[in-house]
C-alpha cells in the first residue's frame, strides 16, 4: 500500500506519529479511484488540543496540499475565530478529514470520502493525539463517525444538541458555500450557536496539556 512489502512494513500500532504521518502521506490505497491521483492532506501534532474532523479535500486543497486552503476554510476559521497562525499550528490544531485525498465529483458537489481511508488510518492517527480536548466534527461524514448515535437526526438537531458543556464533540455544518441555504434558514446558528463554539474552542486551547504525548 505504501511501497513496502508487508514483511518489511512496521505495524501501524507500533509507529510514533511522525513515521505514521509519513506512511499516510505515501498512501496509494485508493489511487485507481482518484481522478487527480493520491495526495493525502492532513495536519497533526501530539500536542494538539483541538481536532477538526472534516470531510475530504477539494480541488484547491489538492493543488496546494494545505488543509482548508479555500473558501470553506476562510468561513470555518471565521466561525471558530481562529487566526491562520493558530489554525495551522499542528501543536494546537489537528486537521484529520474522513478522506485524505480529493475523491472526485458526484452528481451534486464533490463525491463522498473514499470508504477505504477512515478504516485504514483513522484509529491509529487519533490514538497518537493524546491531548485533544475538543473535537469539531464538520459535515455529515465526520459527524456520523464521531457522533454515531446521531444517525437519523436532522443536521439542525445534531448541531443544537452537541453543545453540552461536557461534550467532547461539537458538530458543525460544512462551511461550503453550498450550505448557504441551510445557514439562511437557521439564523440561530450564527447568532446563538457560534458564540458557544468559540467559547469552547478558547477553553480547550487554554487548557494545559493533560499528559505528555509520545515522542514523534
Amino acid at each position: 500500500m505504501q511501497g513496502m512489502s508487508p514483511a518489511h512494513t512496521p505495524p501501524l500500532a507500533s509507529l510514533p506519529l511522525d513515521p505514521l504521518l509519513q506512511r499516510v502521506r505515501a498512501c496509494t490505497l485508493c489511487a485507481p479511484f482518484l481522478p487527480l491521483g493520491p495526495r493525502p492532506v492532513l495536519q497533526a501534532g501530539t500536542g494538539a488540543r483541538i481536532l477538526i474532523a472534516s470531510q475530504a479535500p477539494g480541488t484547491k486543497v489538492h493543488a496546494s496540499g494545505v488543509p482548508f486552503d479555500d473558501a470553506s476554510g476562510e468561513r470555518l476559521r471565521d466561525w471558530l475565530q481562529l487566526p491562520r497562525e493558530v489554525f495551522y499550528d499542528d501543536q494546537r490544531v489537528a486537521i484529520v478529514p474522513m478522506g485524505f485525498c480529493y475523491p472526485g465529483r458526484a452528481a451534486s458537489g464533490d463525491a463522498p470520502p473514499r470508504p477505504e481511508c477512515a478504516p485504514t488510518w483513522r484509529a491509529p492517527l487519533l490514538a497518537r493525539l493524546p491531548n485533544v480536548a475538543l473535537t469539531v466534527a464538520v459535515g455529515r461524514h465526520a459527524i456520523g463517525w464521531h457522533l454515531p448515535g446521531s444517525r437519523g437526526q436532522t443536521l439542525a438537531d445534531i448541531v443544537r444538541t452537541s453543545g453540552a458543556p461536557d461534550s467532547p464533540v461539537i458538530a458543525l455544518p460544512h462551511p461550503s458555500p453550498r450550505n448557504n441555504g441551510w445557514l439562511k434558514h437557521h439564523p440561530w446558528f450564527e447568532a446563538e450557536w457560534l458564540p458557544v463554539v468559540r467559547a469552547r474552542m478558547a477553553a480547550a486551547l487554554a487548557l494545559p496539556s493533560a499528559k505528555k504525548g509520545p515522542q514523534s
